[in-house]
């Protein structure tokens, strides 16, 4: 058989001479050595032998100093960035001096990696960012705050959307170590750092506006068409709100409450409808103040003048006074200070006019963003809301969350105006009507019963905003009236439907009942927040009889039942004590104007006076264990003995009070003799709460002495438990004054 030609050609080549072409070199042998190289110089300062190293310097597990890790962030490799951070972090966890230091050289190097292209460098930042800065005294952050917006908005504009999300990530963390510098200048034609970062969050959300123009068509900020996923979209929305209540928060009390501590003070601010100015609504809040409170959290409207008249001056004694309860722990104006005010009293128009261009601004961005809510709104309440399928998280999130920032820009707006713009109120009432389908809900699903419930609380705030909103508007000009009669005869029968089902709801929740229309049978009883979010509802309800009657009577009388069955140790029982002393001391006021009148329903006079006679046991329940619930007690009694009873119509109240307050001071056991009452139990460390107690005792002497009876053995009572206390000497003074009085 012949061989191959592959084989014969191989063959061939073994003797074949290889022809040189010309103009080519001769071809190197195939047996040659190649002997040429290359050398490329390796720098180590760190490794010479003429230099010597710290071996007191911290180290890692790497043997990597602060310096070598802060060298590595710059690094090429995404990997070596991300494990410097991690070296940092252990570095400073073992050497937390180093922070003192060190701490502008750290904040100058990480900041670069904010942008990072790398999603593992980016999550491994915020985990060290979570980790690092709530550690760190906010005075010592505040210095590189410009320097950390200036990078994490930059950031919010990068062309990668993911870069932009991760961004927000970082402003979550910052809003909750230095929330001013975030929100600083937000709503200022300016380039603050707040600005930018309300431009970046707009931007994200295709939203757009200008800044500076609170009129005309809105222009974006962003021309990106960058479609966001529903976790992306939460993530800016819940970063956004968040924002908003922070930068609100000194616009709107009702932000405070929200997200705040419910042992604090009520701060009626929803009330200040029913009154025909301010300071006639601050002078009735006055009487609720507490003095178990720090000054931070007051609002003085006047402070106590006091004479400067020396004690050895020959008129000192009849200048010179003291008050013990109503001493202020400032200090008081003298006339130096009075003379200083009044040099500054032009402040006061300024920073009226900085806070209606505020409001405007904010007016406008409601403007803007409506159409972003409703958006995102229709897009996941079917789902949500749907009974035949199971919603996901993150679709209930997004629900819930863009009715907070609702709820959070519609209550400045409505709140801070005497005359609302039609449009805020035509674009609230579109909101709540794409809301109202779906109210009163319920999940059958534990972990969204927090979500459905605070979805429901909002529907009732803003139910209530319309409904004070509509009212205060109610005096436009006839014409006006006219010209629109047919849209506010609509939206006004579409209001009292709402309301009437608001009613329903916070009735219910109020006797423990499931709200009907839903599911759920088991209801818990109203938590602190729970309560506080429904006082505005509760109030607007009450102050508007004309939308429901009969609604407005069943909810009166199931405030009422609530707040006696509350029991004296729960965490709601002060704020039912402050709510329902407002409504039984509203009528005692010569400015207020509201249409709630107690003397209009002889059931709910009988039941407020019921309610009123169960203080005395809330004081003896309680005892020393709730000390600003105490005080809130005492002054409510106080204040209503002061201001509202007539001796001579009310012996029977009186009689009754005073032997339910005898035990507080005084019990003659039949078997172990006479004890002493919880009075004696209030801690030393608080006086001022036992001189209100003993002010309240005197009130009752001094209106018995008006009547003719004789409370000899509650005075007696009084005196043996005060007796060898610091307050001796002072229920000496009052109840002789008391007593002598006619």
């Amino acid at each position: 058989m012949p061989k191959s030609a592959k084989k014969r050609k191989d063959k061939a080549a073994d003797f074949s001479k290889t022809r040189l072409k010309l103009g080519k070199g001769k071809a190197v042998a195939t047996n040659a050595i190649d002997t040429s190289f290359k050398a490329r110089s390796i720098v180590l300062p760190t490794q010479s032998i003429a230099v010597e190293k710290d071996t007191s310097e911290p180290i890692t597990r790497r043997q990597l100093s602060f310096g070598d890790l802060i060298s590595h962030l710059k690094h090429y490799n995404a990997g070596t960035r991300k494990d410097a951070i991690l070296g940092l972090r252990e570095l400073l966890d073992t050497n937390w001096e180093l922070i003192d230091s060190s701490l502008t050289t750290l904040v100058n190097a990480v900041v670069r990696i904010i942008g990072d292209e790398d999603a593992a460098v980016r999550k491994q930042l915020l985990s060290f960012f979570t980790w690092l800065l709530p550690r760190i005294p906010t005075a010592d952050l505040i210095p590189h705050s410009p320097l950390l917006l200036l990078f994490t908005t930059s950031a919010q504009t990068h062309i990668f959307p993911e870069i932009r999300i991760d961004a927000i990530r970082f402003l979550d963390i910052f809003l909750e170590c230095i929330p001013e510098a975030v929100i600083a200048g937000w709503c200022e034609n300016s380039d603050g750092h707040g600005s930018r970062v309300l431009g970046g969050y707009l931007g994200i959300l295709n939203a757009g506006t200008k800044y500076g123009e609170t009129d005309g068509p809105l222009k974006a900020t962003s021309t990106s068409s960058v479609v966001l996923t529903p976790a992306s979209k939460l993530v800016v929305l819940r970063s956004f709100s968040t924002f908003l209540r922070v930068a609100l928060s000194p616009l709107d009390f009702n932000l405070g409450f929200q997200h705040g501590n419910s042992t604090h003070s009520l701060n009626a601010w929803f009330m200040k409808n029913a009154f025909p100015t301010q300071q006639a609504h601050r002078a009735f809040e006055k009487l609720f103040d507490s003095t178990c409170l720090p000054d931070s959290q007051k609002q003085h409207s006047s402070r106590s003048w006091q004479a400067e008249v020396e004690p050895e001056d020959e008129f000192g004694d009849f200048f010179v006074q003291s008050y013990p309860l109503v001493e202020a722990k400032s200090d008081p104006w003298t006339f130096q200070g009075l003379a200083i005010a009044a040099d500054v009293s032009g402040v006061s128009e300024t920073i009226y006019n900085a806070r209606l261009a505020q409001i405007n601004f904010i007016a406008h961005l409601a403007k803007t963003l409506h159409s972003t809510i409703i958006e995102t709104y229709l897009d996941c309440a079917p789902s949500v809301f749907s009974p035949s399928s199971r919603p996901s998280e993150t679709e209930v999130q997004l629900v819930v969350t863009i009715a907070r920032i609702a709820r959070s820009l519609y209550h400045v707006v409505l709140q801070s105006s005497e005359q609302v713009d039609n449009v805020h109120i035509e674009h609230l009432e579109s909101i709540v009507n794409y809301m109202a389908p779906y109210f009163p809900t319920a999940s059958e699903d534990a972990k969204f019963d927090q979500f459905y419930e605070e979805y429901n609380l909002i529907f009732c705030e803003l139910t209530s905003l319309l409904v004070n909103t509509s009212r205060s508007n109610s005096s436009r000009s006839a014409q006006k009236r006219k010209a629109q009669d047919k849209r506010i005869q609509a939206a006004s029968s579409k209001l009292s439907i709402q309301t009437e089902r608001v009613t329903q709801y916070v009735v219910r929740r109020l006797r423990g009942e499931a709200a009907s229309g839903t599911s759920q049978q088991i209801v818990t009883m109203l938590n602190p927040s729970a309560y506080l979010a429904l006082l505005p509802t509760m109030w607007a309800m009450i102050n508007n009889p004309s939308l429901n009657q009969q609604g407005t009577h069943e909810l009166m009388h199931a405030t009422l039942d609530h707040a006696l069955k509350v029991t004296s140790k729960s965490a709601c029982k002060r704020l039912t004590i402050e709510f329902v002393a407002r409504l039984n001391l509203l009528g005692s006021e010569s400015p207020y104007q509201g249409e709630f009148k107690v003397s209009k329903d002889p059931a709910v006079k009988a039941k407020l006076e019921t309610w009123f006679l169960h203080l005395p046991q809330v004081l003896w329940e309680l005892g020393s264990a709730n000390l600003p619930t105490t005080e809130t007690t005492l002054r409510i009694l106080l204040r209503t003995l002061q201001r509202q009873f007539k001796p001579s119509s009310q012996s029977e109240i009186m009689a009754s009070l005073q032997s339910r307050l005898l035990p507080y001071f005084y019990i003659n056991h039949p078997n172990r003799g006479p004890l002493s009452g919880p009075f004696r139990k209030l801690p030393s460390s608080s006086p001022r709460i036992r001189l209100l107690a003993l002010d309240v005792m005197a009130t009752i002497l001094s209106l018995s002495k008006h009547e003719g009876e004789n409370f000899e053995g509650l005075s007696r009572a009084v005196g043996s438990a005060v007796s060898g206390e610091e307050e001796e000497q002072y229920w000496a003074h009052v109840s002789c004054s008391s007593m002598n009085k006619k």
